[in-house]
């Protein structure tokens, strides 16, 4: 009797688990790329001026 407590806890623990997971998965909202000027920034003023920020301009991002 034992032995099947703790085999149905245990399967019963996988499952809601597994229920979880797929929720989170299912119900996560993506992300709009580029929202709010976060893709392709353009520098106004300075040097750069006029250019896209990226990795070889941005020397503070690494």
């Amino acid at each position: 009797m034992r032995d099947t407590k703790h085999l149905e806890k245990h399967s019963n623990k996988v499952a809601e688990s597994k229920k979880e997971k797929s929720l989170f998965r299912n119900l996560r909202k993506e992300v709009e790329a580029g929202a709010h000027g976060t893709l392709d920034y353009t520098i106004k003023e300075g040097i750069n001026k006029n250019k896209i920020a990226d990795d070889k301009i941005l020397k503070s991002k690494k």
